[in-house]
């Protein structure tokens, strides 16, 4: 009982918080080619000199190239950092800052998915703080400003373009380490759909879920608000409908474009209104496994889903009927909605069980998980380790 109360008290704490702190959010170009305008943009604020901030990937398809070439051709001079690696580490931050003091860089740009972003957020509060990752870990402890940050989201998914969060990881037990701040938010953004054309199937999948968990555990949060419902609504609307064209024509500017816009408008509900259960096992499962983290969102999802029905019916049956996602001679439920979930799964080719998950990790996994759920998540339905292990066994070959 004790744990329950502490739970809910900060919980309630972190709604006052998103209803009391002013949530910055970037000044954002829209569209394809408008790389350039950000690019514009930046030299017009009179930086001389960015650190690219992306990963290897990026380096070998010409895609780092081609922002550099456009900076430049705007007189701004270009640092590359390209050691950014899926879920990034305490040791690539390091590296990239000392990176940007050698250069003598005055702002950063950074080029990629989320992990690309949430290591130039990092790198950007590591300018100006100087403190140990470890203790800029948590709700609001970047006390000074971070150096100038802007951003390029090559998937459209993690929306970390317009959150407070960052998520790094130790580089030994790749335990992931969360910075909370409205300081993270950077200053300008470019959704560029040029740029997510040749986003692989597969990649597209996953992160499109990744952007409708956002969305959906935002909608469902306990400190969810007009706001931040309505943000969630439209994110729902534009991925249902754009993400399966995304997936099977890759070329579809218009389908990435209304795909960007749905990461972006996830983004921001839940750097209000927060996460879930989702996202506790996704965290955890990429940091035992290795788990893509959109690929573990959609091992999770439709579990914690079916096991917080009795709290959100009435939620997932309003959004059948706001969405439309039930037949027409159907009666709007929360199991229309589940069903459209499912069949949005078998169309853009979602996994839903897993080899990796082995049953001696259980009991760990279980631990770590409803750690991090009850002390940063205002789930609608408080969850025991009895029911957590039966998820972690649904998703499990």
């Amino acid at each position: 009982m004790l744990k329950h109360l502490l739970y809910r008290g900060y919980t309630n704490g972190l709604k006052v918080a998103a209803h009391i702190l002013p949530m910055p959010r970037p000044t954002l170009f829209s569209g394809a080619g408008s790389t350039y305008e950000l690019i514009e943009a930046i030299a017009e604020l009179g930086f001389k000199k960015l650190l690219l901030v992306t990963d290897e990937g990026l380096v070998q398809i010409g895609m780092a190239k081609q922002i550099s070439q456009t900076a430049q051709s705007q007189g701004l001079e270009v640092v590359l950092y390209s050691e950014v690696k899926p879920d990034p580490t305490y040791d690539q931050v390091e590296s990239g800052l000392d990176v940007y003091f050698q250069s003598q860089c005055d702002a950063i740009l950074a080029l990629g998915g989320g992990s690309a972003m949430d290591c130039a957020k990092v790198i950007a509060a590591r300018v100006t703080n100087r403190r140990p990752i470890k203790r800029l870990a948590g709700l609001f402890r970047i006390w000074r400003a971070p150096a100038p940050l802007f951003v390029i989201p090559t998937t459209s998914g993690t929306g970390s373009e317009v959150t407070i969060a960052a998520v790094v990881s130790e580089p030994d037990t790749h335990k992931k380490t969360p910075l909370m701040d409205p300081k993270l938010v950077p200053l300008m953004a470019a959704l560029d759909a040029n740029l997510l054309l040749g986003l692989p199937p597969k990649i597209t999948a996953d992160t499109g879920i990744d952007a409708l968990t956002h969305a959906l555990e935002a909608y469902i949060s306990r400190n969810a608000t007009q706001e931040t419902k309505a943000y969630s609504v439209a994110a729902m609307k534009l991925i249902f409908e754009y993400l399966p064209r995304a997936v099977e024509k890759g070329s579809d500017v218009n389908a990435r474009h209304k795909m960007a816009m749905a990461s972006y408008y996830a983004g921001l509900a839940f750097t209000k209104a927060s996460l879930g259960y989702v996202h506790a096992f996704s965290h955890n499962l990429g940091a035992k496994y290795g788990l893509p983290h959109g690929m573990a969102n959609g091992l999770a999802l439709l579990p914690v889903l079916r096991f917080s029905l009795p709290e959100i019916e009435p939620q997932l049956a309003a959004l059948s009927e706001g969405l439309e996602v039930g037949e027409s001679e159907e009666i709007p439920s929360a199991q229309a909605f589940i069903d459209r979930i499912e069949n949005l799964y078998q169309a853009i080719g979602i996994e839903q069980v897993t080899d990796k998950v082995q049953p001696s990790d259980t009991q760990e996994l279980v631990r770590l998980i409803l750690k991090e759920a009850h002390w940063n998540y205002p789930v609608p339905k408080f969850m025991n380790e009895q029911e957590c292990a039966q998820i972690l066994a649904e998703i499990s070959i």
